[in-house]
């Protein structure tokens, strides 16, 4: 698990439970909320039904908008980052830079701590600038990562991915370092065999 983090110290609440079309009556991100010690991180504040269903349980847990100091976005489809401007004081972070208020800051995502148990690494395959939060809790590591998996049952063969090759690698990689998946339009799965993998390439057993 050279992949996890090495602090352990993150929690993280999904605040909103995202759907695609074929499970929910449109398109919605899951949303998610990643906390370790003064970093408040919101996790692809994508297209939701109403803002509420992201402001609202992060009020619930005491917090507004303005205390979030950083924003992942797994890649730059608009159903995943529809909403971020709800974050203005936030650094936002994706695959090639830090973004806060007039500054841009370049730097590569992979390996990027924005602390010892959140790490971002790039996983490629969606998209071409995808990239996976991954973060160090008491309980194991949680993989934020984005339409690396859309939902727990899939797809199987990602329907836009450029490359399933490099799709089906990415997802290896992050099995391999998590012990538990957040998807981008799902709820949360376990990072184990039931995970769906295309059958045209290994699986993880296969590729080890």
């Amino acid at each position: 698990m050279t992949d996890a983090p090495h602090g352990r110290t993150a929690a993280h609440t999904i605040l909103t439970t995202g759907y695609t079309l074929s499970t929910g009556p449109g398109v919605a991100a899951t949303v998610s909320y990643v906390t370790d010690g003064d970093r408040h991180v919101i996790v692809d504040p994508g297209m939701v039904a109403s803002r509420d269903r992201i402001l609202g349980p992060l009020a619930e847990l005491g917090l507004t908008a303005d205390d979030i100091t950083d924003v992942v976005l797994s890649h730059h489809h608009p159903d995943n980052t529809m909403n971020v401007g709800l974050f203005g004081r936030a650094r936002v972070h994706d695959h090639k830079a830090i973004y806060e208020a007039d500054q841009w800051t370049d730097r590569d995502a992979e390996g990027y701590e924005l602390t010892p148990s959140l790490r971002l690494i790039r996983t490629p395959g969606h998209s071409p600038e995808d990239i996976t939060l991954l973060a160090g809790t008491e309980s194991g590591v949680i993989a934020f990562v984005g339409d690396l998996w859309w939902r727990p049952n899939g797809p199987v063969e990602d329907p836009v991915s450029p490359d399933q090759a490099l799709h089906h690698t990415s997802r290896l990689r992050v099995l391999a370092a998590a012990d538990v998946i957040v998807p981008g339009h799902g709820p949360a799965f376990p990072a184990d065999t039931s995970a769906p993998l295309s059958p045209h390439h290994p699986t993880p057993a296969e590729a080890r």
